[in-house]
C-alpha cells in the first residue's frame, strides 16, 4: 500500500488540543497594570513560573500574559515525553559539565518528581504515566552506541536496562529493533495540553492574574520598575520574567543564541486490541530510536500511536508562522518509516498531522541570564527537552530575579551562554550543512564528518 493512502483522512491539527476539555480563554489585558511579578508567555515556563513565584510567596501580586491562549504553541503540541534530563540527555550534559553531572542529575530527577507532586497536588488530569523511555537500536553501530552510554550512566548512579534483541522485541514488537536500553523511572508521559491547562487553572487558584489574547510588544525600564508594551495597554512590574522561547525575546540580545526548528507529528487512529497484541507495548514506555535523524513515539490514552520526529526544518531567516505547521513531504515520509517500523499494522489511518516550532540553540539545552539591572530574568533554548526541564527554568529565573545565589545559580550551566548563531546567509548555510552532516552519518554507519568534528571541538556538537 502507498503509505501516502494512510494520510488521506489526517486533520491538518493538533491532536492534543482538539480535547473536549479545552478551556476558554481568559481576557485580554486593556490599559494599565501593576504588579510584584510580571510573566511574559503562557507555556509551560511562563506557567511554572507564575505558580512557583506564588508557592514561594502567596503574597506576591504576579501577572502572566500570553499573545494567544494558554499552552497553543509548543507546549500543546509536543510528542508528551517529561524527561528528568536537564542537559537534553546524559552524554549531551556529560560533554559540557562533567564536573556538574551527578549535581545535574540529582536536581533533574528532584525536578521530575515535583513536576508529578504538583500533577497530583492539583488534582490535573494530565494522563500522567511514569512509565521511562525506551532507546532502541535499528542499526547495528547504534547497539555499541547504547551500551557504552548505559555503562557510563551506571558510572554516574543512573542505571538503564540493556535489553538484547529479543528482549527489545518482546516489549514492543518492530522487526526494526536490534537492541534496547529502557530508563524504567526518568521519563513519564503526559498529555502536554492538559497539563498546559492544568497548571493555568493552578495559577488562577493561587491567585494568579493571567490575560490571553495580550502581545507583549516592548519592555523598558521605567525608573525602579520595568514597563511591558501590550496591544491595547502596559503592564508595570517589579521584575518581568520572559518565558517566550521560540518567540522573539523582548530582550535583544538574545535573539542570536535561539532558532526556530520545525518538527512534526503524525496520530493514527486507536489501536485495536488484536492490534495491541500485534505489538506488545504492555508497559506503555515512551520510545525513541538512535539516528541522529531519529524518531519519537508513544501510546496516547486511547491507544494511538503518536509518531513524530526525523526531520528538523530551518526556514531562511528564522521566520515563525503557522504557514509552516504542514509540510505534506515530511509527513509521507514519517508515514512510510511508521509502516517500516511496523509492518503489522498496515492499512492504518493517520487522523492527525501537524507541525510546530521549537526553540533550539548551540548547546541543545536551556540557557538563563538576567537584563535591565537584574529586574528581568530568561530562561530560553530547551530544544524540544521543555515539558520537564521548564519547570526547572522557572525556579532558576526566580533565584536570578530573588538576587541570591542558590544551588542552581552557583551551576556553570547556569552560568554560561552557547555559542550564539552567526547571521544569515551564514546561519542558515551552517545549519543545512550541519543536517545534510547528520543524515550522512546515519548511512555511513555514524561516521562524523570533518564539519561535525569541528563542531564537536566547538562546543556546538550534537549526535541525536
Amino acid at each position: 500500500m502507498d503509505p501516502a493512502r494512510s494520510l488521506v483522512d489526517a486533520s491538518p491539527t493538533v491532536f492534543w488540543l482538539e480535547d473536549p476539555g479545552r478551556p476558554r480563554a481568559r481576557p485580554a489585558l486593556v490599559g494599565d497594570e501593576r504588579c510584584d511579578l510580571l510573566v511574559v508567555g503562557g507555556g509551560y515556563c511562563g506557567l511554572w513560573t507564575a505558580l512557583i513565584a506564588k508557592e514561594r510567596d502567596p503574597g506576591r501580586d504576579v501577572v502572566l500574559v500570553e499573545g494567544n491562549e494558554v499552552g497553543w504553541a509548543a507546549s500543546g503540541r509536543n510528542g508528551g515525553f517529561c524527561a528528568a534530563s536537564l542537559t537534553h540527555g546524559f552524554d549531551n550534559g556529560l560533554d559540557r559539565w562533567p564536573g556538574e553531572m551527578d549535581t545535574l542529575e540529582r536536581l533533574g530527577r528532584e525536578n521530575l518528581q515535583a513536576i508529578e507532586d504538583t500533577v497530583a497536588e492539583h488534582g490535573i488530569d494530565a494522563e500522567w504515566e511514569r512509565t521511562g523511555e525506551l532507546d532502541v537500536a535499528t542499526e547495528w553501530h547504534q547497539v555499541e552506541w547504547l551500551r557504552e552510554a548505559a555503562e557510563e550512566a551506571a558510572r554516574h548512579g543512573r542505571g538503564p536496562v540493556l535489553l538484547d534483541r529479543d528482549e527489545v522485541r518482546a516489549e514492543v514488537d518492530s522487526p526494526t529493533f536490534l537492541a534496547g536500553s529502557w530508563d524504567k523511572d526518568g521519563v513519564a508521559m503526559v498529555h502536554p495540553a492538559k497539563l498546559a491547562w492544568g497548571l493555568k487553572q493552578a495559577c488562577l487558584d493561587h491567585g494568579v492574574r493571567i490575560y490571553e489574547h495580550t502581545r507583549a510588544t516592548g519592555l523598558a525600564s521605567n525608573g525602579g520598575e520595568v514597563a511591558v508594551r501590550t496591544d491595547y495597554g502596559r503592564v508595570f512590574a517589579r521584575h518581568v520574567a520572559l518565558g517566550t522561547n521560540v518567540f522573539p525575546s523582548l530582550v535583544k540580545r538574545v535573539r542570536s543564541f535561539v532558532v526556530p526548528v520545525y518538527d512534526y507529528a503524525l496520530v493514527t487512529e486507536p489501536l485495536t486490541d488484536t492490534q495491541m497484541s500485534e505489538i506488545g507495548w504492555k508497559n506503555r514506555q515512551g520510545l525513541g530510536d538512535s539516528a541522529n535523524q531519529f524518531h519519537y513515539f508513544r501510546l496516547t490514552a486511547d491507544n494511538r500511536i503518536l509518531w513524530g520526529g526525523y526531520d528538523a526544518v530551518y526556514t531562511y531567516g528564522g521566520k515563525v508562522g503557522a504557514e509552516h505547521d504542514q509540510r505534506p513531504e515530511t509527513f509521507r515520509r514519517l508515514a512510510e518509516h511508521f509502516f517500516t517500523a511496523f509492518p503489522q499494522l498496515e492499512g492504518m489511518r493517520f487522523t492527525h498531522a501537524w507541525g510546530g516550532a521549537i526553540d533550539t540553540c548551540s548547546r541543545f539545552c536551556a540557557f538563563y541570564g538576567t537584563a535591565h539591572g537584574g529586574r528581568v530574568a530568561y530562561a530560553a533554548g530547551f530544544t524540544g527537552l521543555g515539558v520537564g526541564a521548564t519547570r526547572f527554568g522557572a525556579d532558576v529565573m526566580l533565584d536570578l530575579l530573588s538576587g541570591e545565589t542558590t544551588e542552581r545559580t552557583s551551576l556553570e550551566m547556569v552560568r554560561s551562554k552557547p555559542v550564539p548563531f552567526p547571521p544569515e546567509p551564514l546561519r542558515w548555510a551552517g545549519i543545512e550543512l550541519t543536517r545534510r552532516s547528520l543524515a550522512r552519518a546515519d548511512r555511513r554507519g555514524g561516521r562524523r564528518n570533518l564539519w561535525l568534528k569541528s563542531l564537536d571541538r566547538l562546543g556546538m556538537g550534537f549526535d541525536s
